[in-house]
């Protein structure tokens, strides 16, 4: 099978949702998109190595769900309602049955979330490789930005943090160390490393915040929380306090590991992909009643606030008291 027999077998489909907006799609040099006069466009690309973003061992389903979830992430961080998605697959191989997988899962996510693919491009590789551009549209002069973030804002995070990390730590045979209960139902380990193969983009969240203007700053929690919230800091040149007690575990989390491991991973892990956004003081009784009465299907925690003080520093607190914490840098691909 060529490269045009592979695309047009496996990704120039029916299953591939039409969208209105698309005026051409896969089959010629460029897709030709409609965007409407009051809208604007959010683009975001994110490239999976094999070894380095995934283990060699995973599903080609859990592959194609994952490497759309973190772009769609990427959308939901900033209020974006995703639109259209391009994908470059590097194969070593044509492998067909992995391909089929592959494929059904990655329309099943489009399908779900009304997202059309509309180009990309297939190479021959020694890994396997993924790039995805995603778009998505905005309301003109709005978004949910690194830089808008105060001093007197909550910080909130949405859902439960560690679970991707603990995920992984069991994937790579770690819980000899890490583990406190070997005697923990084997459901806590599965719901942890799904949730590290199949995040969940909280796309309605970040246009919940957008459409009610509780929040203009937000992103999502793909590094760990130290490292991404800096980035809030360094853009919004502000100061954090976080209370290390108010941070939210799941129960599997805390079934599996010791309260300072659930802290680690939840503070430096990564790949959470849950959302952390900043609510102004002034909004904070009205997001908070609101918030009690919406259908938005993930909890949020307030877990610190924005302070004046020195720039991009993150000030640890348990009860009330500065406590020491060594800070492990977030994933960097050129880290030493």
């Amino acid at each position: 099978m060529g490269e045009f027999d592979l695309i047009t077998h496996y990704f120039k489909t029916q299953q591939n949702p039409q969208r209105p907006d698309v005026a051409l799609s896969i089959g010629d040099d460029c897709a030709i998109l409609n965007c409407p006069p009051s809208q604007q466009i959010a683009i975001t690309t994110d490239t999976m190595v094999e070894g380095t973003h995934f283990l060699p061992t995973i599903s080609p389903k859990d592959l194609a769900y994952k490497a759309l979830a973190t772009n769609l992430s990427d959308l939901a961080a900033m209020g974006a309602r995703p639109a259209w998605i391009s994908l470059a697959l590097t194969l070593p191989e044509v492998d067909q049955d992995w391909l089929k997988d592959f494929s059904e899962t990655f329309f099943e996510v489009l399908t779900k979330e009304n997202v059309s693919l509309i180009g990309g491009d297939t190479t021959q590789g020694k890994l396997h490789c993924i790039s995805i551009t995603a778009q998505g549209l905005l309301p003109k002069g709005k978004a949910l930005r690194r830089d808008k973030a105060r001093v007197g804002d909550y910080i909130f995070v949405s859902g439960t943090l560690g679970d991707s990390a603990a995920g992984l730590a069991l994937l790579l045979g770690q819980k000899n160390t890490e583990l406190k209960n070997y005697d923990a139902p084997i459901f806590a380990e599965n719901y942890v490393v799904a949730r590290h193969l199949r995040p969940t983009p909280r796309i309605a969240l970040g246009q919940y915040l957008l459409d009610h203007d509780f929040s203009q700053c937000a992103l999502d929690i793909s590094d760990g929380l130290m490292a991404d919230l800096t980035h809030i800091l360094e853009r919004s040149h502000c100061h954090a306090e976080l209370d290390i007690e108010k941070l939210p575990y799941s129960e599997e989390l805390t079934q599996l590991f010791s309260l300072a491991t659930c802290e680690k991973f939840a503070l430096t892990g990564g790949e959470d992909y849950e959302l952390c956004f900043t609510v102004p003081e002034a909004k904070i009784q009205d997001f908070k009643k609101a918030i009690l009465s919406s259908d938005l299907p993930v909890p949020v925690s307030c877990i610190g606030r924005i302070t004046d003080g020195a720039e991009n520093k993150i000030t640890l607190q348990r009860n009330g008291k500065v406590v020491d914490f060594t800070f492990t840098q977030g994933f960097d691909h050129f880290s030493k």
